[in-house]
């Protein structure tokens, strides 16, 4: 993978609850961006009693049937929304309920990325070149302009 300083138009981003891998490219480049989530709530197991009995208190929000969080990051979200900013077309991919809480985060709190973002399809874990095929097969279909791609 080769990176450079000036941001492609297209983006895809792959992300589940822990980390996101935001993928610039075009022709002839492909940067590569990572972004973790510093939550430490999990998202399914034992926690939702625990927690409660901790601190004393009902607990708020969604929790899994199996008794965790179901719970997200809004700051992780909003970091990887902002590293987005200049996209003109966004493809938002992953396992699970991440891709789609992170298109709803943008719907609510960042329009101008939402307004870019183009799909949001379920995929599982793959690696960076299999994400950049994926993308330029999946922008040379949606982008009328697809011969620069």
């Amino acid at each position: 993978m080769t990176s450079t300083t000036i941001k492609p138009t297209h983006a895809v981003v792959w992300l589940d609850r822990r980390d996101a891998q935001i993928i610039w490219f075009d022709p002839g480049h492909v940067d590569v961006q990572r972004i973790h989530s510093r939550s430490h709530h999990k998202s399914n197991g034992g926690h939702a009693g625990m927690h409660q009995l901790k601190h004393g208190r009902e607990v708020h929000g969604n929790h899994s049937s199996g008794g965790g969080h179901d719970t997200h990051d809004e700051r992780y979200y909003h970091e990887v929304a902002q590293a987005l900013g200049s996209a003109v077309e966004i493809l938002v991919t992953g396992p699970a309920q991440a891709k789609d809480e992170f298109k709803a985060h943008c719907e609510r709190h960042d329009p101008l990325v939402d307004a870019c973002i183009v799909q949001v399809l379920p995929s599982d874990h793959p690696n960076d070149s299999e994400l950049v095929r994926m993308a330029r097969r999946f922008f040379k279909k949606y982008d009328p302009m697809h011969h620069m791609l």
